[in-house]
């Protein structure tokens, strides 16, 4: 998973490397940023609608609108050029090592304050959302994009008592399923890795009321508008009453960046914000991640549910409070 910061340039971007750890620019994990030049910003025609704002591709190719890119990429009414899409990003995928630094496009050591940024972020949603900040309920999270079961491992299945993990390329789930073999880590059987799906997030349908979070992180870029706002429509129906989603993406600086080597599309905010109107989503709470080198794209995480969900109000002091649920 890559994420990066964009900056736009007047002259052609250079290709990206073909190494599968090069620093191009892929939506899988923390991606680089373009180069700047004097001409660099991306006409927007309407800055209240940023799906109507240009992007650039990773040839240097500009873009008048997503509407644009979209038709050109996926085509209209074409299930033949859809799925040459979705077959070359996954292909890409098959051909990166199931290790820390391969998920991570080479950015390995941005797996320690990723993790932080998150477990902060996640701390405080449960913390908010639940009288006890979910230590006495079962709860259950579907990891989206999962990899190798890098965030699983590190941070959810401290978590929550059951993980489902959902990630299309084959020896990256196959990675996850020793990474999370019970014997393999400390835990006990109340935190533990339940299903592996082997599944595209576009052809994907959760369990009816099943997860308390859907986690969805450096994934969503591979998914054109259309099967976004699906996806999302159809997920809702795997939250269980009060249940969220946490999406945690490369952010452009203006409407959009497309990769061409791996298929997949860095969004701005205003972009998301449009398509999480589109889903029927409210934005619970966002947060910054900190703490990544400077070429990369700038990462936000958003809190997602179907209608705002009420904070809980608890008379035990603040510290209390915002203690983590965690196992050790």
């Amino acid at each position: 998973m890559y994420h990066t910061r964009v900056h736009f340039v007047s002259p052609p971007l250079p290709k990206p490397n073909p190494s599968p750890s090069s620093h191009s620019l892929h939506s899988r994990y923390p991606r680089p940023q373009l180069p700047k030049s004097s001409g660099g910003r991306v006409s927007v025609n309407n800055p209240n609608h940023e799906m109507d704002a240009g992007g650039i591709d990773s040839d240097g190719r500009e873009f008048k609108n997503a509407e644009e890119m979209w038709r050109e990429e996926v085509g209209v009414a074409d299930p033949s050029k859809k799925s040459n899409w979705y077959t070359e990003g996954v292909g890409y995928w098959q051909g990166v090592e199931a290790t820390m630094d391969g998920v991570l496009g080479g950015y390995g050591h941005v797996n320690e304050p990723d993790i932080k940024g998150s477990e902060e972020f996640l701390n405080s949603l449960l913390a908010e959302r639940f009288l006890d900040a979910g230590r006495s309920g079962n709860l259950v999270v579907l990891d989206c994009g999962s990899g190798i079961g890098r965030v699983s491992k590190n941070l959810l299945r401290r978590y929550f008592n059951e993980i489902d993990l959902l990630e299309p390329v084959s020896h990256f789930l196959d990675a996850a399923r020793i990474n999370l073999a019970p014997e393999n880590l400390m835990v006990t059987e109340e935190h533990k890795a339940v299903n592996f799906y082997c599944v595209p997030l576009q052809e994907f349908t959760p369990d009816a009321q099943r997860y308390d979070v859907i986690w969805v992180q450096w994934c969503i870029g591979h998914l054109s508008d259309e099967d976004f706002i699906s996806f999302f429509k159809r997920a809702k129906g795997g939250l269980k009453p009060g249940g969220f989603f946490v999406l945690k993406e490369n952010i452009a600086r203006h409407g959009f960046v497309l990769d061409k080597q791996d298929r997949s599309v860095t969004r701005s905010d205003l972009y998301f914000k449009q398509l999480f109107n589109q889903c029927g989503l409210q934005i619970y709470k966002m947060k910054d991640q900190k703490g990544f080198p400077n070429e990369l794209f700038a990462v936000k995480m958003y809190a997602l549910a179907p209608e705002l969900p009420k904070r809980v109000h608890k008379s035990k002091s603040k510290r209390q409070v915002n203690r983590p649920g965690i196992i050790k």
